[in-house]
């Protein structure tokens, strides 16, 4: 399996703290996949850095970011991700909101978007830490099935 995480945050981007939710969500996946190829990238909140770095990894099996779907003004990848992808995968977004929501009430602002481009599945997390461990917590026990399902395979 070969999996792209990316940071979106302009602070993480430009070094003023260090990104901790690429690492945290690798770590993870290594923990279900200890063979999985695994790439990280950092970019700020800029609809053309987002836009870069999707096409950098479209290819790969799946495509994690992290960052930048909540309402702040800056925060564009949902819009980013979904016009870059060819179809939506919206039980992914649900699920992830939904049980986010059982952690906390204020995952009703998350507006993560889950898609497909190609045989790419990509998959918008929060940027928190808490957020990031659960939302992996959730996809990495189905990502094989996916992968399976997006090349035509029997499940």
């Amino acid at each position: 399996m070969r999996v792209a995480v990316i940071t979106i945050s302009d602070r993480a981007s430009s070094g003023v703290y260090e990104d901790l939710c690429g690492p945290e969500i690798e770590r993870l996946i290594r923990e279900h996949y200890p063979h999985c190829e695994l790439k990280r990238d950092i970019v700020a909140d800029e609809k053309s850095e987002i836009e870069s770095v999707l096409k950098k990894y479209w290819g790969v099996d799946y495509i994690i970011t992290t960052g930048g779907t909540g309402i702040s003004p800056r925060d564009v990848t949902p819009e980013v991700t979904k016009e870059f992808c060819d179809r939506s995968l919206p039980g992914i977004a649900e699920t992830l909101r939904r049980e986010s929501y059982k952690e906390t009430p204020f995952a009703v602002f998350s507006r993560g978007y889950a898609g497909i481009k190609g045989n790419t599945i990509v998959v918008n997390f929060p940027g928190s830490l808490k957020a990031v461990r659960l939302c992996t917590g959730i996809l990495a026990p189905v990502m094989e099935h996916g992968i399976k399902m997006i090349r035509g395979e029997h499940h």
